[in-house]
Formats: structure tokens, C-alpha cells, sequence
């Protein structure tokens, strides 16, 4: 399936999805011409307990098997990732990529043998758009359907792929999918909260529109 949305905004050079484009693709081109890069880097529930970088290097490594993997992985990043960046800014966009990346790989050690991939990441991105932007419609397989929507279908599809395995890691999936919902209704919260003190103060001074910004940029 291959998401893409009605409207996007371009990105720069200089922004959190363009930067961990870059690293995702770097990585895999290592990959292609290191021998031994990928099992060094790789996430190996053996070894991840004395070995715990894997855990966040192994966000950043694909199936050389199947170039497919990261050609689809960009993609997402670059149609959600832009589109929610542009909404939270670039701090906020890097701390939930990075909390759901890690939590996916936490859960990926546990079920699975040995993991890599950005998905888990990426879907913890999918599901802050969806709290945040949830009429946002987005086109799979070229019919257009609302974000809530197809954050429904990517839920059950990952909820069927644990009882059928197909090398996918679905559970991985579904922990960046859920912290990823739950980051969302913290920012939608506080935006709220942040509206409602506003409306109450007859006059806004320079801190007050500085909170406002920081609070209630969703």
C-alpha cells in the first residue's frame, strides 16, 4: 500500500524528515558495501542486553533481500513525517519518532529473534497524524480515504499479520502505532488547556503568545 496524501508541503534541506531520510539511506548503502555491517548493527534479542545500541541502530537498517522495505519506509516518512513536522516542529517530531522507534524495538526484542527496520518509528509518527489530523485523506492504492480511517485498516492488518508471520514485524508495528496515538491526544490535550487559559485573560502580553505557540502549534 503506498499512502499519498491531497495536499503536501515540500521539506528542506534542514528538517527532521529530510535528516533521517538521509541517515536511513546512508545506513542502507553501508549495508550494500560493509560486510558484516547489517549483523553488527541489527537488532539480535541474544545479544541486545550486553549489546543495547542495537536498539536504536537497528531503527535505521533495511532488508537487503527486499529493497522494497526501505523504498516503502521512505515514502511514509516523507508523506506523514513532513506533514506532522510541519505541525509540531522539529522537537516534538523527533521525540516521538525516537520513543516509538525505541519502544517498537523493546517489544521486537522480546517476540522476535532478530529485527531492523524504521517501521515501528514510522508508525509512531502515522498514529500522532491521525489524533492530530484525522480527516486528513490520504489515497492507498489510489482511492482516497480519511487518516482515521486507514489508521483503522493499518491496526487490523498488523493485529491479523502476529497470527499470520510472514517475516513482518507486526507487533513492532502496533507499539509505535499506539504511542504514537497516545503522544497525539497528550498534544490535542494540551492544546486544548492552552486555548482555555488564553480565552480567559482579557489581555495577552509577549509570554502569553509564546506559550500559546509552544503549546498550541498542533
Amino acid at each position: 500500500m503506498n499512502p499519498y496524501t491531497r495536499r503536501h508541503r515540500g521539506i528542506s534541506i534542514t528538517s527532521a524528515v529530510m535528516i533521517l531520510m538521509i541517515i536511513n539511506i546512508v545506513a542502507y548503502l553501508l549495508q550494500m558495501i560493509i560486510p558484516g555491517f547489517t549483523e553488527f548493527f541489527l537488532l539480535n534479542s541474544s545479544k541486545v542486553l550486553m549489546e543495547p545500541w542495537r536498539l536504536i541502530t537497528s531503527m535505521f537498517l533495511h532488508s537487503l533481500r527486499n529493497p522494497w522495505h526501505i523504498v516503502f519506509n521512505m515514502l511514509w516518512l516523507y508523506f506523514f513525517g513532513s506533514l506532522l513536522e510541519s505541525k509540531i516542529g522539529q522537537t516534538r517530531f523527533m521525540i516521538v519518532y525516537f520513543v516509538s522507534g525505541l519502544l517498537a524495538s523493546i517489544g521486537a526484542a522480546i517476540f522476535y529473534p532478530a529485527a531492523l527496520g524504521a517501521s515501528g518509528a514510522i508508525m509512531g509518527i502515522v498514529g500522532t497524524t491521525i489524533i492530530l489530523m484525522p480527516h486528513q485523506v490520504i489515497y492507498i492504492n489510489f482511492i482516497p480515504v480519511p487518516l482515521w480511517i486507514a489508521g483503522i485498516a493499518f491496526a487490523v492488518m498488523d493485529t491479523f499479520g502476529i497470527f499470520i508471520p510472514d517475516g513482518t514485524g507486526n507487533i513492532a508495528h502496533l507499539i509505535g502505532l499506539g504511542l504514537g496515538l497516545l503522544y497525539g491526544i497528550y498534544l490535542k490535550t494540551k492544546k486544548v488547556k492552552a486555548v482555555k487559559r488564553i480565552k480567559k485573560k482579557s489581555h495577552l502580553d509577549a509570554g502569553d503568545m509564546e506559550e500559546y505557540m509552544r503549546s498550541g502549534r498542533i
